[in-house]
């Protein structure tokens, strides 16, 4: 279609699952798709779609793949390298990595900022506070914590849980990439700004970013509030229900339920 956002109050569902290819309009048609969720991503990432209105399809580096990170072949092996990481500071201050857990062929994928103290402390993600009003959400979709793979762009907690820093962004995103093309989720819902602004490559605030179907890559994107927000402002639990209300729905028309 050549766009890269889709605004859903001027659309169906069905009309966005078949612009973005979720839906085939035939065989041929679909492949030729260039916003096709099947399509190859290494013939995607490099490329530098224009940004529409100040929400950019990131495009990433070809330099990328010389990344040792970029040939790691399993969510375990991930693991392993995220144990052993000194690729920034963190690794100093945290108690333990945390990678991320999950079913590795989940049909969507839960995208987090970094972990709190009780993730660093256990070595999982979303366990806290936090963490358990997460499972809530999901189970308000018929969904449990072992039929999702959840994790977060940072895998070591940042000293009082201050916000990340460029340099650990850099360092760790391609862990965060590399398990995504691993995946190959039918559907990303990332949770709060943080999360939404690196997928997405903007600076575009969570409240422009919501009620709008990206695209990360050919997958579908969803954008909400991080559910530490919720916890503080309980009027974003209905907004919140919305956007997962959405995610769920793409995640069945994908045939992935």
């Amino acid at each position: 279609m050549g766009e890269t956002e889709l605004l859903l109050d001027s659309m169906t569902v069905d009309d966005v699952m078949r612009a973005i290819g979720a839906i085939n309009a035939g065989a041929e048609a679909s492949a030729r798709q260039p916003g096709n969720a099947d399509a190859d991503w290494r013939a995607t990432l490099g490329q530098e779609p224009p940004d529409t209105e100040g929400l950019a399809t990131p495009g990433l580096s070809a330099e990328l793949f010389d990344d040792d990170v970029m040939r790691l072949n399993s969510l375990k092996t991930i693991d392993a390298a995220v144990a052993k990481c000194t690729r920034c500071r963190l690794y100093k201050t945290a108690t333990n990595p945390v990678p991320g857990e999950g079913n590795p062929k989940a049909g969507l994928v839960c995208v987090g900022e970094a972990p709190g103290a009780t993730e660093d402390e256990t070595g999982r993600p979303f366990v806290g506070p936090a963490g358990q009003l997460l499972t809530k959400i999901l189970a308000a979709v018929n969904l449990k914590r072992e039929d999702v793979y959840i994790t977060n762009v940072l895998k070591h907690r940042p000293p009082g849980n201050r916000n990340p820093l460029p340099d650990e962004v850099a360092a760790c995103s391609p862990y965060l990439i590399r398990q995504l093309e691993l995946i190959k989720p039918k559907v990303i819902v990332a949770f709060g700004g943080f999360a939404a602004q690196t997928l997405l490559e903007t600076k575009t605030p969570i409240g422009k970013l919501r009620g709008v179907v990206h695209q990360y890559h050919g997958i579908p994107l969803v954008v909400t509030y991080h559910p530490a927000a919720l916890l503080r402002n309980p009027s974003w639990k209905r907004p919140t229900w919305e956007d997962v209300k959405l995610a769920r729905r793409i995640l069945d028309r994908s045939g992935s339920a």
